[in-house]
């Protein structure tokens, strides 16, 4: 069995690297470059960094900031109030990946989240451990023992299913019935009004599922502080529950154009081509970074 899976979110890296202290960087056609570049450095230092020992890699972007589940929702997250220099390099970024060796999805209909939950649920058992280097809420729900872990490498914390009990109070499958009772500022789901973390956690562990709490609270087995006013508030706004529970249920099938799992190898960095983006972006400093290069 292959030690490990690792699936990033593009799409955070680069929103981080855009917002982090470090320096800017202007490309030489002009082009503010700065978290395209911050991506690089980053997958660079994960490639070479020997306490992950990474051999398959996957990295998924949402390219643009809009999905299916807009669809659903209006009020679901869009690229409106994204700094323009941000959104200038969703593309720019995916080549800079590519340029690594490294496989890239991008995602339009779906979204960068669903492209790991697939990948993660399509080669999880080829695979010791698959880890999900993203902080996101919403992945917990891909969480299987120590088999699937997130890896938050902002917080230096990796989070498996004994972790996130702690953390949120509920098991991976409830994890779309919490962000639909409290939210999730991120996606723009806004959750039910007055249904808090503690509340929201000890009706799930109780019960699992929002189709599956009674709806006449003097039925429930569980003590919940205001216990008739939270259920008056599951009863009138049922309908907009179960659709943001739809909004934070992710999706395991979406059709990546990989087959097999041995196509997400990493075989190094293709040097010719890295260099000749190095050259493009103008980052002489990051041209000696890679630490294994491809074959030639």
């Amino acid at each position: 069995m292959i030690p490990r899976l690792h699936l990033v979110d593009g799409t955070f890296e680069l929103f981080r690297a855009h917002y982090s202290k470090r320096p800017g960087h202007t490309a030489p056609s002009g082009q503010n470059a700065k978290a395209t570049v911050g991506v690089v450095g980053s997958l660079l230092a994960l490639l070479a960094d020997p306490r992950e020992a990474v051999t398959h890699l996957g990295v998924a972007f949402d390219n643009p900031v809009r999905s299916f589940r807009n669809d659903l929702f209006p009020g679901y997250k869009t690229g409106d109030g994204v700094d323009p220099e941000l959104l200038a390099q969703f593309d720019p970024v995916e080549e800079a990946v590519r340029a690594l060796g490294v496989v890239v999805w991008s995602m339009d209909q779906w979204e960068a989240d669903d492209a790991m939950a697939t990948a993660a649920a399509r080669w999880g058992d080829r695979f010791e451990q698959v880890r999900i280097l993203t902080p996101d809420k919403d992945l917990g729900q891909c969480l299987r023992g120590r088999a699937v872990v997130q890896v938050d490498r902002v917080r230096e914390r990796e989070i498996d299913v004994a972790a996130l009990m702690e953390q949120r109070g509920v098991e991976p499958a409830s994890i779309p019935d919490l962000l639909a009772l409290v939210g999730d500022s991120a996606d723009g789901i806004p959750g039910l009004p007055g249904i808090g973390d503690k509340t929201a956690a000890a009706l799930l562990h109780r019960y699992k599922t929002l189709e599956a709490i009674p709806a006449d609270e003097s039925t429930w087995d569980v003590a919940v502080r205001g216990a008739a006013k939270v259920a008056a508030t599951l009863r009138s706004h049922r309908e907009d529950a179960l659709l943001y529970k739809k909004l934070a249920t992710l999706v395991f099938d979406v059709p990546l154009p990989q087959k097999d799992a041995d196509e997400l190898r990493f075989g190094g960095v293709p040097r010719a081509r890295y260099e000749a983006w190095c050259e493009s972006m103008g980052v002489n400093t990051l041209r000696t970074r890679p630490t294994r290069w491809a074959e030639a």
